[in-house]
């Protein structure tokens, strides 16, 4: 690939990185290949439509698959560069699961010419490109590989993780900068020309380790920071005191910036990826762990708190409100507030009344619990303690005159004018 060639693109994985990605790319005049595992993700894609929850996607890839600039398949076909954004979960004992990397690498290396570049985005211990680069060196011995090969190397090798917020995807995908890690500097190079079709923050290049354990820092730094608000709130519960309160006056000092505690952490990046550097260096990183456990640990202080309400006060409809990781999006990744409504149901059976603006049923976790999704305004009628687990913009706008006679137990601190007890 030249710089000056508009190169033909493969995006690995159409979820919520990995669609995003594939969109802005082909609006940037690229012909883009997206593949999934998922025959309903292909043929949605492939009709113009979208599979998840995000602002202005819909519309953007109806605009680049009616363009035919964006396409979607199961089936892998050569391209000029190779972008992998499928999952990394952890597996037992929180070690990192890079199965689906490894797959998604070895179906690379199956149609991978002379020239071509492979990027990796999905978050990952360090390391991973290396074994990404070994693992073709061993499927592709027709190939001059980066970093074990003499003179000039037939393909190029780099890791960008992504950093965006959901949301504001689209947004973020341009205007953020990027930390560009290739096998050799050649390599970051080669990505580079890519990145800056489509990027307009600043792209800086790295090494592929450097780059991988800046994206387990990020998370990993407001992890940790997180764990300090939701340790605050449990300090508080236990005090009896008003811990948004607390926070508020604290952060009057010029140099304190406490964040706002919450029901845990979820999603799938900073719930996950500080076991990446825990399981990488378990001797040397005992606050990040401390965090982690945590931030785990509050959903249990919340289930304990709210069992506590609800037998205290003899509550007969409690309303559980959200079940995403964070505000005004559908991705219940590693989410806390789903897990302490799946424990609630399990406990209080029919009860248990979920608000979810951004579902159009229960997950299956619900099945058989006797737990039913309603709305907003049926669980004001109808339920007489609210549990605030998500701050979607929906349950900030009920004002005080609608709520003043329920039991509330406010976890995001989104209904500040009234008692939590």
């Amino acid at each position: 690939m030249t710089s000056n060639k508009t190169p033909s693109v493969t995006v690995v994985g159409l979820g919520y990185i990995g669609l995003p990605t594939a969109a802005v790319i082909a609006r940037s005049g690229c012909s883009v290949l997206g593949i999934d595992v998922s025959q309903h993700v292909v043929d949605t894609i492939n009709n113009g439509k979208i599979h998840i929850e995000e602002v202005d996607l819909d519309g953007l890839v109806q605009s680049v698959v009616a363009q035919g600039l964006l396409r979607a398949s199961l089936k892998f076909e050569p391209s000029d560069v190779f972008v992998i954004a499928v999952p990394t979960p952890f597996g037992d004992n929180h070690a990192p699961d890079l199965s689906y990397v490894m797959e998604a690498t070895k179906n690379v290396a199956n149609v991978l010419k002379s020239g071509d570049t492979i990027i990796l985005e999905s978050t990952s211990p360090v390391g991973t490109t290396e074994k990404m680069r070994d693992l073709i060196s061993e499927l592709r011995p027709d190939l001059k590989i980066p970093g074990i090969c003499d003179g000039t190397p037939d393909i190029s090798l780099a890791y960008c993780p992504e950093r965006v917020l959901p949301g504001k995807i689209l947004e973020e995908l341009i205007k953020n900068d990027r930390s560009i890690g290739g096998i050799t500097p050649r390599c970051s190079r080669k990505a580079l020309s890519f990145y800056k079709r489509f990027v307009r923050g600043e792209c800086v290049t790295t090494t592929a380790s450097a780059a991988e354990m800046t994206k387990l820092v990020e998370n990993s730094y407001r992890d940790v920071n997180i764990a300090f608000a939701n340790e605050l709130s449990m300090i508080a519960d236990d005090m009896g005191l008003d811990v948004w309160e607390v926070i508020a006056l604290a952060n009057r000092h010029p140099r304190v910036n406490i964040l706002q505690p919450g029901p845990g952490v979820g999603g799938h990046c900073i719930a996950v990826d500080p076991w990446f550097i825990i399981h990488g260096s378990p001797d040397h990183s005992p606050l990040i762990k401390t965090a982690r456990n945590v931030n785990d640990g509050k959903v249990d202080h919340v289930l304990e708190q709210a069992s506590k309400m609800i037998d205290r006060h003899g509550a007969k409809n409690i309303a559980c409100m959200g079940l995403a990781f964070k505000a005004n999006i559908d991705d219940f990744r590693e989410s806390p507030a789903l897990k302490i409504a799946e424990k609630l149901a399990k406990r209080y059976g029919n009860k248990i009344k979920i608000i979810e603006p951004y579902a159009e049923e229960l997950p299956a976790s619900f099945d058989g619990s006797g737990a039913t999704l309603i709305d907003i305004d049926t669980a004001l009628d109808e339920c007489d303690m609210f549990i605030t687990l998500v701050d979607h913009d929906i349950f900030k706008s009920v004002p005080l005159a609608e709520r003043q006679s329920k039991i509330v137990y406010d976890v995001r601190g989104i209904w500040p004018d009234q008692s939590k007890f």
